[in-house]
């Protein structure tokens, strides 16, 4: 008798993305990294280096450009859109 059922992989939602091999975000994923440490792994204390670092990758196409409301950061695209206006 055979138990073992065919398993399908589902690729991720996002699709794959390059790793980052030059290391352009290096330093924007250590802050995020030490920051999530020194936060007990609490990930909303560290939103400004996260979207650093997201920011860094978009930058540099290691990832799609995506809105930062899509990313979870609708508030700091609110702020950054008003400041621009009363630039």
């Amino acid at each position: 008798m055979n138990f073992q059922s065919k398993f399908q992989v589902a690729p991720p939602d996002k699709g794959s993305f390059p790793l980052d091999h030059e290391g352009e975000c290096k330093q924007f994923m250590l802050k995020y990294m030490i920051c999530l440490g020194r936060n007990d792994n609490d990930n909303a204390l560290c939103r400004v280096e996260a979207k650093d670092y997201l920011g860094c990758r978009m930058e540099h196409d290691l990832m799609a450009r995506e809105s930062w409301k899509k990313l979870g950061f609708a508030e700091q695209e609110d702020n950054s859109s008003n400041n621009k206006t009363n630039s």
